[in-house]
């Protein structure tokens, strides 16, 4: 009977490595769990030449290390990433080990980038790295809050749960960031579209009805003073030009070096926080964003100091992070959660209550999880009437805008029919 090297997690957390003699890699891992052991990594005890070169090989690019990181390495996409995990979770659960069920997504990858960080992610965990060691070699595709559930998961020996609970926590959030950038693209196009045809009415049309004023009227003839302030944008708009793209960019320079200063991106943000419209959105995006994140890392067995800074880093919202900071800290002197979040104004009474209630019963990742389920579904109604109300506000705008451009051109005509009759 074939003999296996196995490593595996114990109930406690703790690595167990060891020989077993089975017919294949899957009865090995049925049998080690049903020994209550949990494998991470199962190969045949009898190498070959070739394979012991490449593991060696493994062992010397950096088996663990974190440091080692190419430049221009493959990058996984949020989608991608998604659906890996997915079907790693699937294929852990069924009983196969982590290095095999790497090796089946890589060859069922049709993206290169996917089957290029698989495949290296792999390799780095046959040369005797853990799986958390193995993804933090590809920063780009794996962040700080996935390699510290997959920690939880190692330290558990629950892999297949956590990965199967961190595709859920994708999944949803994709889903929510889907529905803001879908509701934002149609008023977007259509704005853009209007400032065009309005820019094209100023600098072609505008133009040719001066003419036909200075022939028609004669160069002394006053003109009202909304055509002389139309024609004055006009004008400017065509010998000056470069004034405004040139204006535009410096517009644009200037907010990406202030997103780049700590104080600069905190008022950036602020003002996201709190403008009107988008601002209750943002706010409710970020209040779900938080709960289901806190939720999760906190479920998957993380410790509340840790899934508080990895909750902060990943807010992506500095007003938000700056608030969850103060919270850490006034739970790293002893404080609940609770108390310290309502100092920071930023959450709702009813987040603040929930809360407390979590941390009274004992509950609180599940009832993190109802603060997001509930704050999703708010972020969808305000998103459906946030898209109700843009459309005809866009419209009422543009009307003003067209009607005073007519105006401005139709009352200098009525002087010119009154002349000619």
């Amino acid at each position: 009977m074939p003999q296996y090297l196995y490593s595996a997690m114990d109930g406690n957390g703790k690595e167990q490595k060891g020989k077993i003699n089975a017919d294949s890699e899957e009865m090995a891992a049925v049998e080690l769990k049903s020994k209550g052991l949990f494998p991470t990594s199962i190969k045949p005890a009898v190498l070959t030449s070739k394979k012991k070169a490449a593991n060696r090989t493994g062992k010397k690019k950096g088996g663990g290390s974190l440091m080692n990181v190419s430049l221009g390495a493959a990058v996984i996409k949020r989608k991608d990433l998604t659906v890996v995990t997915r079907q790693l979770a699937i294929l852990l659960s069924a009983g196969l080990p982590l290095i095999r069920s790497l090796h089946t997504l890589e060859k069922q990858a049709r993206n290169p980038a996917v089957k290029q960080v698989l495949g290296k992610t792999a390799e780095t965990v046959e040369g005797g790295a853990t799986f958390a060691e193995a993804l933090a070699q590809h920063p780009k595709s794996f962040d700080k809050l996935y390699l510290n559930m997959v920690r939880a998961g190692e330290a558990s020996g629950a892999m297949e749960i956590i990965l199967d609970r961190l595709a859920s926590f994708m999944e949803k959030a994709a889903r929510i960031s889907g529905k803001v950038k879908s509701a934002m693209i149609y008023p977007t196009v259509v704005l853009s579209i209007a400032i065009l045809a309005i820019v094209g009415l100023m600098i072609f049309i505008v133009p040719n009805f001066q003419k036909i004023f200075k022939e028609l009227l004669g160069p002394d003839e006053p003109l009202p003073d909304i055509t002389l302030l139309v024609m004055g944008i006009s004008n400017t708009l065509v010998s000056d030009w470069y004034f405004y793209i040139g204006g535009i960019a410096a517009i644009v320079a200037l907010y990406q070096v202030i997103v780049h200063i700590p104080i600069g991106k905190w008022g950036v943000d602020w003002v996201k926080y709190n403008m009107p419209l988008f601002g209750p959105i943002i706010a409710k995006t970020a209040i779900s964003r938080f709960s289901r994140t806190l939720g999760t890392l906190m479920s998957s067995g993380v410790p509340v100091l840790n899934a508080l800074a990895i909750v902060k880093e990943t807010s992506g919202n500095e007003v938000v992070a700056s608030a969850i900071q103060k919270v850490h800290d006034a739970v790293k002197e002893g404080e609940g959660i609770a108390v310290p979040l309502s100092e920071t104004k930023i959450f709702p009474e009813m987040v603040i209550s929930m809360v407390e209630v979590g941390e009274e019963t004992g509950k609180l990742p599940e009832m993190l999880d109802k603060i997001a389920n509930t704050y999703e579904e708010e972020v969808d109604n305000a998103v459906s009437a946030l898209t109700s109300m843009i459309e005809p506000l866009m419209i009422v705008a543009l009307a003003v805008i067209v009607g005073t451009i007519v105006i401005a051109l139709f009352l200098p005509l009525t002087k010119i029919i009154e002349k000619l009759s």
